[in-house]
C-alpha cells in the first residue's frame, strides 16, 4: 500500500528475522509495540462491522441509492465483498442475525440483472453444506423470488444463477426438496432444458440427477414430464458436459429396468414405447460410432461418456454394447466400468464441504456410538409401495 505512511517491506523483514532461528528472542519496546499493533490493525477488517454496513446498503430504497450516485457496478462490486466474507459458515450464519439476510433476498428482484444475478450467486454461497442458513432462507421464503428468477427471468445468467443457488438450497435439505416439487420445480427444469445455453442445460441436467438419485419414485414425474425425449435429445449435443449430463440422467432413469424385465413390478421405472426406445438405440450407436473413431488422447478424455454409454445400453437392452466387444469400455489406466458420480461432486465445494462435515462431527462428539453409525437422512419420501 504505497503511500500510506508505513514500511511494509520493513514489517516483513522485521519479522521474520524475529523467528529465522538466528538470534535469541527478545523483549520489543513499547515503541516497537506500538508500530507493529498500528500496522497489524490498519490490514485487519472487522468483518462484522463491514457486514453491518453492507447490511445498511441493501436496507435503502433502490431510488436513494440512485439519487445519491451509487451505481449498480458499486452495488455489484459490494455483494463480491459480501461473497467473500460469507465462505465462512460462521458469517454466513452471522448474516440473518444482523438483519441482513432479507435485504439480500429482497435484491433477487433488483431491476438491474447483475445485481439480481450476484445476489442469488451470494445465497449460493450461504446455503452450500450449511443446514442453518439453509433452514433461515427457507423460513424467509428465499426460494420463491429464485424459482421466479429461474423460470421466467429475461437475463439467461440470472436464471443460471439462480440455478446454481437452488441447487444448493435443497441438497440434503428435505423441505427444500418438498417445496421445490410444490412448486412445480420440475416444469421448470424441464423448460431449462429446451435453453440455448449449454451451461444453463448442463446445470439443469446436473440438478434432476440429483433429485433422481435422492428419490427414485420421482422418475415417473419426470417421464411423465416428458425428460426422457429430451435427455435423447442432448445426448447428442455437440457439448460433451451436456451430453455426459444427459447420459448421466438417462441411466439414473433406466438403470433398473434390467431387473424388472424378469419381474412383474414396472412401478419404479416406466416402459419407453417402441419407438422411443429404437430413437434411443440409434443415439447409443452414433454415440459409440463416435467414440471408435476417437484417438488415444481423445478416448481417454472421453472416459466417462465411454463407460456412460455401455452402462445405459446395458440397462436398456441388457447386454453389453459394442465399446464392450472393441476394448473401448476400460482401457488401461481406468479404475472401472461404472460410470463415476460427477454430478454429485458438483453439489460438493471442498472447503465449504470440509467445514460441514468438521461441524457435524464436532456436534456428534460425546453423543454415543449409536450416534455415530446412524443411518444418513434420505432426501424426500421414499418409493410408495408396491
Amino acid at each position: 500500500m504505497a503511500g500510506d505512511g508505513k514500511n511494509w517491506e520493513g514489517l516483513l523483514k522485521w519479522s521474520l528475522s524475529q523467528s529465522d532461528g538466528t538470534r535469541p528472542p527478545r523483549d520489543l519496546s513499547e515503541e516497537d509495540k506500538k508500530w507493529f499493533m498500528e500496522a497489524m490493525q490498519s490490514q485487519t477488517v472487522d468483518v462484522i462491522k463491514r457486514m453491518k454496513e453492507i447490511t445498511l446498503v441493501m436496507q435503502t430504497p433502490e431510488q436513494v441509492l440512485v439519487s445519491q450516485g451509487v451505481t449498480s457496478a458499486d452495488i455489484e462490486d459490494m455483494l463480491d465483498e459480501l461473497q467473500e466474507h460469507v465462505e465462512s459458515i460462521d458469517m454466513a450464519n452471522d448474516l440473518h442475525s444482523i438483519g441482513g439476510l432479507v435485504p439480500l433476498l429482497g435484491w433477487l428482484k433488483n431491476s438491474y440483472a447483475g445485481i439480481r444475478a450476484k445476489a442469488a450467486e451470494v445465497v449460493m454461497t450461504i446455503v452450500q453444506n450449511n443446514p442453518k442458513s439453509q433452514q433461515l432462507v427457507m423460513e424467509a421464503n428465499g426460494l420463491e423470488p429464485l424459482l421466479s428468477n429461474f423460470s421466467s427471468d429475461p437475463d439467461v445468467t440470472v436464471r443460471t444463477k439462480s440455478l446454481g443457488a437452488i441447487s444448493s438450497l435443497i441438497q440434503n435439505n428435505k423441505p427444500g426438496i418438498a417445496a421445490f416439487r410444490l412448486a412445480n420445480g420440475y416444469a421448470v427444469l424441464r423448460d431449462a432444458l429446451g435453453s440455448e445455453s449449454v451451461r444453463f442445460q448442463s446445470k439443469a441436467l446436473n440438478l434432476v440427477h440429483y433429485l433422481l438419485q435422492a428419490n427414485t419414485s420421482d422418475r415417473n414425474v419426470v417421464t411423465e414430464l416428458g425428460f426422457p425425449r429430451l435427455m435423447m435429445h442432448l445426448a447428442s449435443s455437440e457439448d460433451t458436459n451436456v451430453r455426459e449430463a444427459a447420459l448421466r440422467s438417462l441411466f439414473e432413469l433406466t438403470k433398473d429396468r434390467s431387473m424388472q424385465n424378469s419381474e412383474t413390478d414396472s412401478t419404479t421405472t416406466p416402459t419407453p414405447s417402441s419407438e422411443d426406445d429404437e430413437k434411443l438405440k440409434q443415439i447409443l450407436q452414433n454415440r459409440i460410432d463416435n467414440i471408435a473413431t476417437m484417438s488415444p488422447d481423445d478416448l481417454g478424455a472421453a472416459r466417462e461418456e465411454r463407460q456412460l454409454v455401455d452402462s445405459v445400453w446395458r440397462a436398456c437392452y441388457n447386454e453389453p454394447s459394442a465399446l464392450h466387444e472393441k476394448g473401448l469400455v476400460v482401457l488401461p489406466g481406468d479404475d472401472g466400468e461404472l460410470p463415476p458420480d460427477v454430478a454429485g461432486k458438483l453439489f460438493e465445494p471442498p472447503l465449504r464441504a470440509w467445514a460441514s462435515n468438521r461441524t457435524e462431527a464436532v456436534g456428534r462428539s460425546g453423543s454415543g456410538e449409536d450416534e455415530k453409525k446412524k443411518s444418513p437422512l434420505l432426501l424426500g419420501p421414499g418409493p410408495g409401495p408396491s
